[in-house]
């Protein structure tokens, strides 16, 4: 079928985040005395929104609600200045993002990142008016893998959910693809496996960017 409108996933997606945001967590473990981690260790960590990734990184025997917000408060007070620092656009992303355009296929973006970053990010990274709808995890809206921000784009944009292609790097994308009833599409540069992506189900599996195109032009 033809597709009209690709939803994109940000952080392993669009977006090669996971230094600044394994750096602003490493920093708010030391400065409490717990254990920190390695750049590629946080690649588990990421996906579920900021509260679940301390829960994650905090020792199991120190996830009490003081010592979880205590170390989220400090990750986003160093976040909120740091959140640019080596934070980059995957390469090929932009080439896609033209190539969709050409189509005529509309973009919108929707993450687990909460709502006031996933504007920053997009604000810094791709010129205005890239995608036409943006959302980042919000307190009145259950987030990935609860379709309600998929679908609530899909709403906006006046389209079926089949009409829509779901791009992620990981089975919280997938998951939330195929509960919105959409082409749940893996990306391979991102911050989880091959592995993760398909026993989640993904339809498709790609490893560049690019290879989106084979999907869309069908």
């Amino acid at each position: 079928m033809q597709y009209k409108a690709v939803i994109f996933d940000l952080d392993g997606t669009l977006l090669n985040t996971l230094d600044d945001l394994a750096d602003s967590a490493n920093r708010a473990l030391a400065a409490r005395g717990f254990p920190t981690y390695t750049v590629d260790e946080y690649k588990y960590f990421i996906g579920d929104g900021a509260e679940m990734l301390v829960r994650r990184a905090l020792p199991e025997g120190n996830r009490d609600d003081d010592a979880v917000f205590g170390v989220l408060d400090a990750f986003k007070e160093d976040y909120s200045r740091n959140w640019n620092v080596k934070t980059r656009i995957y390469e090929g992303v932009n080439d896609l993002l033209s190539a969709v355009d050409g189509l005529g296929v509309r973009k919108a973006v929707l993450s687990n990142k909460p709502h006031e970053y996933t504007l920053l990010c997009v604000e810094e990274y791709f010129a205005p008016g890239t995608f036409e709808m943006v959302l980042g995890m919000r307190p009145e809206v259950p987030k990935k893998p609860d379709p309600a921000g998929a679908f609530e784009i899909v709403q906006s944009l006046s389209l079926n959910p089949e009409e829509c292609v779901f791009l992620g790097d990981s089975s919280t994308d997938i998951h939330t693809a195929k509960n919105a009833n959409m082409l749940a599409v893996g990306a391979l540069w991102g911050f989880r496996t091959a592995d993760e992506l398909t026993q989640a189900g993904a339809q498709v599996e790609i490893r560049t960017p690019m290879e989106l195109m084979n999907y869309l032009k069908r």
